[in-house]
């Protein structure tokens, strides 16, 4: 489909009123939402997710490409809900208690978006029990814990104790400038991710 291909492109540029031009023509040529969605959105963020994580593309470059990619749901999002296309699954992505750092857990968002999950961003400096309530009101299958400092690091542990308190079944997992897959087997969360589009990558891998 030759629009879709224009989508992915221009969503990898970054240019986020062609990206909504182009959307509203695939929907007028009669491709079905679904598709213009995998095939054009979706397709545009994953290569770009993979780019990022080579060093072929930086935070800026992700950035816009996002911006897109909003722009983009905004035409195809009503047409979806009619089409009763899912999400993949529901994220709840935060920054830990005491930590007032976004800009990992903002690109963490944009990437999960990208792999077309449904994010609820609950913000920085977020307790354990509103992580755990969150994940219950959402009945998310995936928690995403941010820590960019080593003195808040320490409390993802709490995190991943209230979620297994409060009898949630989804999948906790964590990333940020100091945390390792060691300190992850330490507390008990399901994964790390060393970086956004590994994030994402690790998202879908832990709804298996």
């Amino acid at each position: 489909m030759q629009t879709n291909e224009s989508i992915c492109q221009a969503l990898m540029k970054g240019r986020a009123a062609e990206v909504k031009q182009l959307v509203s023509q695939a929907l007028a040529e009669g491709i079905p939402p679904a598709e213009i969605l995998n095939n054009g959105l979706l397709q545009g963020m994953g290569i770009i997710g993979g780019k990022f994580k080579k060093n072929e593309v930086y935070v800026p470059e992700v950035l816009i490409a996002a911006r897109a990619m909003k722009a983009g749901m905004e035409v195809l999002k009503p047409r979806l809900v009619a089409a009763g296309v899912q999400p993949l699954a529901t994220a709840i992505v935060g920054t830990v208690k005491g930590d007032l750092h976004d800009i990992g857990k903002n690109l963490v968002c944009m990437m999960l978006e990208g792999a077309g999950f449904k994010v609820v961003d609950i913000g920085i400096d977020v307790s354990a029990e509103k992580f755990a309530q969150a994940a219950k009101d959402n009945q998310a299958q995936v928690v995403g814990v941010s820590a960019l400092l080593t003195t808040t690091m320490v409390n993802m542990k709490p995190v991943v104790d209230a979620m297994k308190a409060s009898g949630t079944t989804a999948k906790v997992m964590i990333g940020g400038a100091p945390v390792t897959q060691a300190f992850c087997d330490e507390i008990g969360a399901d994964g790390y991710a060393p970086d956004a589009a590994s994030a994402a990558d690790l998202a879908k891998k832990l709804l298996q």
